[in-house]
């Protein structure tokens, strides 16, 4: 059991589709493990900082640890959305857990992969954001949500892959077994995907994304896949112009992406030394021994 001059360690990874929560001695052993909902902080802050709250709790369950553990642990929390100052300031003092600091997940998803070393992370699940570490400074691009980035995400494929349904409904484009099985599964209807659209959020339309991934042959899952490879190359000449850089693909989507690439880019690629979990793990031991 960690000594009382060792806090207990609490870390949480979140985004559109859920949160994950773990508690860990100060030496990294994880003593529970909790999930929850979507804890995205700019879609829905609200939200977020209620399932990083139910994810705590779960965790602080498993572990067999009351809710008082909260006051001498030292937690990091990584979630998508966490951008501003104001907001992140709005997770800590609600989080739960007194002595907290909080990222974006980008963050805790590069230290996850590469620790202190410098590289490019491409992080696509159901949104998508890229960031390079260079000399100790990070540099982000993408990842502003749905409405206006977020290319060659699960939200962005489903949502694109509803366009090409809706393309081919209307005679401009030729249906596939892939359009004619979402519009079968959607109501059949025009107006049952418009409907769907009007209230679908970033992680309904990533529901739709596995169709397209699973389908490589299909002229539009095919077409799809590599307009968001294509998007993808051309950020990473952004984030690493010499092309030297290592490179992982991370998020539930990142690695099927992996052979869209052009083949100097998959010479790069490597495994991530760790989650974004992990990142939110370590950066909750800096903190602790930072005294935060």
């Amino acid at each position: 059991m960690a000594q009382a001059s060792e806090p207990y360690l609490i870390a949480v990874d979140g985004g559109g589709s859920g949160c994950r929560a773990v508690v860990a001695t100060h030496a990294g052993q994880v003593l529970g493990e909790g999930s929850a909902g979507p804890a995205n902080a700019t879609t829905d802050l609200v939200q977020a900082i209620a399932n990083s709250r139910r994810a705590i709790g779960a965790a602080l369950h498993a572990a067999a640890l009351s809710k008082d553990a909260l006051q001498t642990s030292v937690g990091h929390l990584g979630l998508a959305g966490a951008l501003t100052n104001e907001v992140a300031l709005r997770i800590a003092a609600d989080c739960g857990v007194r002595r907290v600091t909080v990222s974006d997940d980008l963050e805790t998803a590069v230290v996850g992969a590469f620790g202190t070393r410098d590289g490019v992370l491409v992080s696509v699940g159901t949104g998508s954001v890229l960031a390079a570490r260079q000399g100790g400074a990070l540099v982000r691009l993408g990842g502003w949500g749905l409405q206006v980035s977020d290319q060659a995400s699960g939200a962005w494929l489903g949502r694109a892959l509803l366009e090409r349904v809706l393309l081919c409904h209307d005679g401009l484009e030729q249906h596939s077994a892939l359009t004619l099985e979402v519009l079968e599964n959607t109501g059949g209807t025009a107006m049952s995907i418009v409907g769907f659209a009007s209230t679908a959020r970033p992680a309904d339309f990533a529901r739709f994304a596995p169709l397209v991934a699973a389908a490589p042959q299909d002229p539009h899952g095919r077409a799809l896949m590599q307009d968001g490879a294509e998007y993808l190359r051309r950020a990473l000449m952004v984030l690493d112009p010499d092309g030297t850089a290592p490179v992982c693909l991370t998020g539930g989507l990142g690695p099927v992406y992996a052979d869209w690439l052009p083949p100097k880019i998959q010479a790069r690629l490597e495994a991530p030394a760790g989650t974004a979990l992990d990142g939110a793990l370590q950066m909750a031991r800096d903190a602790a021994e930072r005294g935060e």
